[in-house]
């Protein structure tokens, strides 16, 4: 794919649109935006220039620009994916939002917040709760994340069990389309049938199909009554296999999260703590909300009965900021165990998630995989991260890594789920996407894409080939 080279004519021009000091070429300083969370690096890739928009008319400029001269545009917020989504493929800019940062306005009366795209996760739940409200977007990354790459990867979390993923907290957005327009897509409306949906369209399409430079988020009231519920089990079968059950039981939970037991053992080295039950136990972490004290004790009663009927061996009330510490910081654990990682990201449907959790155990051992396995249960996704040992042959190992794919992406399918349930596709996993895509819905994907980026200006490479 030929683009135009980021020469001293188009720097300046660059320069013009933000500002000198927003344009980098320092070979060290762009380093950090040479990749993501990605820690491989072959998947690392330096781009020509970095370039930080401070507002929308910038946003559409550079991309205009762009446009006009025949260069890569790669959007980019905190840098915590884990696809190489926000990385150069065919050089050209990456284009920061880092500095688009200002909550707008948070409106208490109709429950809403108004945000730029580098709005850190964290920030706005902190925000809205000392208002007595609550944003329910949740991902594992939220102190690290922006609500911008939340809103372009449709980013899931803790919370889609009740909350549904990124996609269902939004009611508006700004976005800069691929030819360098100015568009408000969606509305604060609680339904509408006007057309396509084209905000849900640009939801999720990681930054290939339109940049968002503003959102108008859905808040709700704080829950005043909650309880987290640690579930402990000998047997990961059986951990795996009550999620189903307590949903079928009538509780909606909030989360239920699932750890493994050689992961909790990596957790408890990370954190230099004692997790309880980890000598032999598989967690399964249940939060719930209840309409007053009296409700939640009634859940909290019903699922103790479930889990142990299922085989728990002890169910008790988890102290919510240590159980979540542990949670959260399965990422880290597995990252300081391995630098070389590759991060599964599978999902099926809930009601057959024990048997690819099974499958998931059979191929690990018949390609001799060192793993690491935390799940958003509740919701059917599985995080299996699969980590090279220094005595391994890269290629060696990497060649078992895709053997492992092949199978356990077709058995996926034929369940009924998918390679990605949250962390997407970017440039890590387009030829797994390639190959296990129905074409014809593939192929729909790419009319899409041609359609509203005719010279696919925008972050080419990411998702699909056109």
């Amino acid at each position: 794919m030929e683009y135009t080279k980021i020469n001293a004519d188009i720097l300046a021009k660059l320069e013009a649109i933000v500002g000198a000091a927003n344009v980098l070429t320092d070979v060290e300083k762009m380093q950090p935006y040479a990749h993501d969370e990605v820690t491989d690096p072959a998947f690392h890739h330096l781009p020509e220039a970095v370039v930080f928009a401070e507002t929308t008319e910038q946003v559409a400029a550079v991309v205009a620009l762009a446009n006009a001269e025949h260069f890569p545009v790669v959007p980019r917020g905190a840098g915590t994916g884990l696809v190489c989504g926000a990385v150069t493929v065919y050089g050209g800019i990456v284009l920061s939002l880092e500095k688009m940062n200002k909550i707008l306005e948070i409106n208490e009366e109709a429950m809403y917040a108004v945000v730029e795209p580098g709005v850190r996760t964290s920030d706005l739940q902190a925000a809205v709760e000392e208002r007595g409200l609550f944003y329910a977007g949740d991902p594992c990354s939220g102190d690290s994340c922006f609500i911008g790459g939340n809103i372009a990867t449709n980013a899931g979390g803790n919370r889609a069990v009740k909350y549904g993923t990124t996609r269902h907290q939004v009611y508006e957005i700004e976005v800069v389309n691929p030819t360098g327009k100015i568009v408000t897509l969606g509305a604060r409306l609680k339904k509408q049938s006007t057309g396509y949906c084209m905000d849900q369209l640009i939801i999720g399409s990681e930054g290939t199909l339109g940049i968002i430079t503003k959102a108008t988020l859905k808040l709700l009231p704080k829950p005043e009554n909650v309880m987290d519920l640690l579930a402990v089990f000998d047997d990961p079968a059986a951990a795996i296999g009550t999620v189903n059950k307590i949903i079928k039981g009538g509780i909606t939970p909030t989360c239920v999260e699932y750890m493994d037991n050689i992961t909790l053992k990596s957790v408890e080295r990370y954190l230099g703590t004692k997790l309880q039950g980890s000598d032999t136990g598989n967690y399964l972490i249940v939060e719930v909300e209840g309409i007053n004290e009296d409700d939640l004790d009634e859940k909290a009663m019903k699922m103790d009965e479930i889990c142990s009927e299922n085989g728990a061996s002890d169910v008790l009330v988890a102290d919510h900021d240590k159980i979540w510490e542990s949670r959260k910081a399965f990422a880290e654990a597995v990252r300081a165990e391995s630098i070389i990682v590759c991060k599964e990201d599978v999902v099926v449907p809930v009601d057959r998630e024990p048997e690819l959790f099974a499958e998931i155990l059979r191929l690990a051992e018949k390609y001799q995989l060192v793993t690491r396995i935390a799940a958003h249960a509740g919701d059917g996704n599985i995080h299996l991260n699969i980590l090279k040992q220094p005595q391994e042959d890269h290629e060696e190992w990497y060649a078992r890594v895709e053997a492992n794919q092949q199978e356990l992406y077709k058995f996926i399918y034929e369940l009924g789920g998918r390679l990605s349930g949250e962390h997407g596709i970017g440039y890590k996993r387009k030829a797994l996407m390639a190959e296990f895509t129905n074409p014809d819905e593939l192929e729909m994907m790419k009319a899409i894409k041609r359609a509203l980026d005719p010279n696919n200006i925008l972050n080419p490479g990411k998702i699909l080939d056109v």
